[in-house]
C-alpha cells in the first residue's frame, strides 16, 4: 500500500473527501491532495481522527523496545503528558522543542529540570529548536548512541513540532530530498511516516496525540494565525485591581483582585487592560493560583502569578484552564 510522503495516509483515488485521496491523473503520485495543497498553496484542511487509533500506535511501539523520542512543546506545555509517557517504552528521550519562543533568559537547565515535575524520568533530556538549529547536534548524537534498532520514533502532542523537527533532521543529516508536511492544525501526521537517514537509521514520524481542551481545536485558521508564536514571546506585566480585567484579544479575559500578572502569549494576541464588563460570553474558571505559579490556558499562553488569589480566567468554553509550577 502506497502511502503519502508528506502525512503518512494511505493513498486512494476513489473517495475525494477521505484522507490519502489523490486524482488519478496527479503529476505528483507520492503526495495526497491535501498535502499537496498545503505544501504549494498554503490551504488548511482539518482532518478529525480519534485519539484511540493514536493511543494503539504507541502501545505497538512500546511493544518493540526501540528508542522513543517524546516531543514536548515547551510554549504549550499539557500537564498530562505522562498519558503519553506510559504508552512510551523506557528506552526514551525528552525533547523540549520550540526553546526559541521563550525568554532567552531563562536557562536550559532550568527548563531540563521541570522533566521532574512532569514526573518523567528518561534516559536524557535536550532543549531544542529546530528553526534556530539549536541544540539538534547534540539530540542527533544521542539518537545514534541510545538506538536499540535502526528504528526510531518520534511520538508526542499534535503540533509539538515532530515533523518540523524530522524535516530538519532531513536537511542537516541525510542525503533525502523528501519533506514532511507540517501546518499550524492538528492532525497534519496522519500516518506513521518512515524517513531512511542512514542505512542503520530509520526515523519514524507519528501521528500527535490530540489534546482535550486546546483552545486551537476551536478557532478558525485566522485565529490560529494569531496565536500560535513565530518568534520570542515577549512578556507584559500588568498590576490588576478589584475594578479591571485584561483582555487577551477576543479569546480570554482575566479578573484579579490585587495581583502582578506577567502575561506569556503570542506577540500578535492583543492584550489589554480595561476597566471590568459585566457582560461576556466566554465561560468563566475560578483558579485558586499560588504565588510563583502559573495559569495555563491550554493552547493559548500562560500567566505568571505573585500573590495568592483566586482568580477568574474566561475562556472560549470547553478549554481547558490549570496552574502548574512556573515555568520561568
Amino acid at each position: 500500500m502506497n502511502k503519502c510522503s508528506g502525512c503518512g495516509a494511505a493513498l486512494q483515488s476513489i473517495t475525494p473527501k477521505q484522507e490519502g485521496y489523490i486524482k488519478e491523473d496527479a503529476k505528483n503520485k507520492t503526495l495526497c491532495e491535501r498535502c499537496f495543497r498545503i505544501q504549494n498553496y498554503n490551504e488548511y484542511k482539518r482532518v478529525t481522527k480519534e485519539n484511540k487509533e493514536f493511543i494503539d500506535n504507541l502501545e505497538q511501539i512500546k511493544q518493540t523496545g526501540d528508542l522513543t523520542l517524546l516531543i514536548v512543546d515547551l510554549f504549550h506545555m499539557n500537564q498530562n503528558i505522562m498519558e503519553i509517557a506510559k504508552h512510551c517504552s523506557d528506552n526514551l528521550l525528552l525533547v523540549f522543542t520550540k526553546r526559541d519562543l521563550l525568554p532567552l533568559s531563562v536557562s536550559d537547565e532550568k527548563l531540563k529540570q521541570y522533566s521532574n515535575i512532569l514526573g518523567l524520568n528518561p534516559l536524557d533530556v535536550f532543549v531544542i529548536s529546530a528553526n534556530k538549529n539549536r541544540g539538534l547536534d547534540d539530540l542527533y548524537e544521542a539518537i545514534k548512541l541510545y538506538q536499540k534498532s535502526k528504528y526510531v520514533y518520534l511520538v508526542g502532542y499534535t503540533n509539538a513540532g515532530k515533523s518540523t523537527l524530522v524535516n530538519h533532521f532531513i536537511s542537516h543529516y541525510s542525503n533525502l530530498s523528501q519533506t514532511i508536511t507540517t501546518s499550524m492544525l492538528s492532525s497534519t501526521t496522519l500516518g506513521n511516516l518512515e524517513i531512511p537517514m542512514q542505512e542503520d537509521l530509520i526515523l519514524l514520524d507519528t501521528p500527535g496525540i490530540l489534546e482535550e481542551g486546546n483552545i486551537c481545536e476551536q478557532v478558525d485558521v485566522s485565529d490560529l494565525k494569531k496565536i500560535l508564536p513565530k518568534k520570542e514571546v515577549k512578556p507584559i506585566t500588568y498590576q490588576v485591581k478589584a475594578k479591571q480585567s485584561i483582555w487577551i484579544d477576543h479569546l480570554a479575559r482575566i479578573d484579579s483582585q490585587n495581583n502582578n500578572l506577567t502575561l506569556y502569549f503570542s506577540n500578535q494576541l492583543k492584550m489589554e487592560r480595561t476597566f471590568k464588563q459585566n457582560e461576556t460570553n466566554l465561560v468563566p474558571h475560578k483558579i485558586q493560583v499560588c504565588a510563583n505559579e502559573d495559569i495555563v490556558i491550554l493552547g493559548l499562553g500562560f500567566i505568571k502569578a505573585m500573590k495568592d488569589e483566586i482568580i477568574t480566567v474566561y475562556t472560549l468554553p470547553d478549554v481547558h484552564v490549570f496552574t502548574r509550577k512556573s515555568l520561568i
